[in-house]
């Protein structure tokens, strides 16, 4: 747990670390109890709370109803400074009808996969259907040489085609650059695949990596069970940094 005089930057993945996973991405909800949290993190931290989500930013938008917190959107595709200023990687029309299609096409012969279109990137869901997961990363690696420009990233229970050059690491490492993040001890919490990037940007900055969930092997160096009791630990690092450590974690994959 911080201390008062730590200076934490908390990078937060979202679905599966914030919140419960659901069958369909929409069907997630942000209750008014997190918002909260999360509003009374930003003002102790004094702005250094960011997300940093495989969800477009218009998405954590709605979910977290505009909040002035920075955000890196698409696994650090779209990424939305703490002054407001945002960043994005522009991909043609044409390009992503082509990935479109082809994810379509994928989805269709593969019952039960979902696809949800995130403009520059795909995903392809098969949570209802995880027996699939295997046959659908074949498919996908399959069509990926007929797709110039974009690099396949599998997930829980998801396949993500998405442009080159950029993941969850480089987002946060180009966060901690500006402020209010400079100069802090970044901390970033997730629970997938996608987020081993965030967790080694945070190691080899000094910082924390915290997992949500038992996904190994991980570069995370702590862990915490679930989504609910991420949401009880952020409760109690808000209240250290209000009032001083509670608790030390414990290391080497231990719970944090």
């Amino acid at each position: 747990m911080p201390g008062v005089d730590d200076r934490w930057a908390l990078f937060l993945d979202v679905d599966g670390t914030l919140l419960d996973f659901a069958d369909h991405p929409d069907h997630v909800y942000v209750d008014s109890r997190l918002r909260e949290l999360m509003e009374d993190l930003y003002g102790a931290l004094d702005g250094a709370l960011a997300l940093v989500s495989g969800r477009s930013l218009d998405d954590l938008d709605d979910l977290f109803g505009h909040p002035p917190w920075a955000m890196a959107g698409l696994h650090g595709l779209e990424l939305r400074g703490a002054d407001g200023r945002y960043r994005g990687v522009h991909i043609g029309a044409s390009r992503r009808s082509l990935v479109r299609d082809i994810a379509g096409s994928i989805a269709a012969e593969l019952p039960g996969v979902l696809l949800e279109d995130k403009g520059m990137a795909i995903a392809l869901h098969c949570r209802t259907s995880p027996q699939q997961f295997e046959r659908l990363r074949e498919r996908v690696t399959q069509v990926l040489p007929s797709l110039a420009g974009y690099e396949m990233q599998p997930g829980n229970l998801v396949i993500e085609l998405k442009p080159e050059g950029m993941d969850k690491g480089s987002a946060v490492a180009n966060l901690m650059s500006a402020w209010p993040f400079r100069g802090r001890q970044p901390v970033y919490v997730g629970d997938d695949l996608t987020d081993e990037h965030g967790f080694a940007t945070a190691n080899l900055q000094s910082g924390l990596s915290i997992r949500v969930g038992s996904r190994e092997p991980s570069l995370a160096r702590y862990s915490l069970p679930e989504p609910a009791a991420a949401r009880a630990w952020l409760f109690r690092v808000l209240h250290a940094l209000k009032h001083g450590a509670l608790s030390h974690a414990h290391s080497s994959g231990g719970n944090a």
